[in-house]
């Protein structure tokens, strides 16, 4: 079984956040509920406080940097990268 190293967690809850906070805010809709966004959230927001010198990856650091996970609005939400796969996973949900 392969084990995600922290970076790596990191990565894949930053691209939730972006992604479903795009979905949420700009798309008014969701595919994750409230509880499971929010459990995501706290889980990057400890995962970076706990690993401050693993949180330079290269993916939406600046963005990112002492963020707390109470909210996605403040998040670039209308990055093209953002919006792209946002779109993309959205329309898995409609097929």
């Amino acid at each position: 079984m392969y084990k995600q190293t922290i970076e790596e967690k990191i990565r894949q809850r930053r691209s939730q956040m972006l992604i479903h906070s795009h979905i949420y805010y700009e798309m008014d809709d969701n595919i994750v509920d409230d509880h499971t966004w929010q459990r995501w959230a706290d889980e990057l927001a400890e995962l970076q406080d706990k690993n401050p010198d693993k949180c330079k990856i290269g993916f939406y650091d600046k963005e990112f940097e002492g963020w707390n996970g109470s909210s996605g609005a403040f998040l670039p939400l209308r990055d093209p990268w953002v919006v792209n796969k946002a779109t993309y996973i959205r329309s898995l949900q409609n097929t």
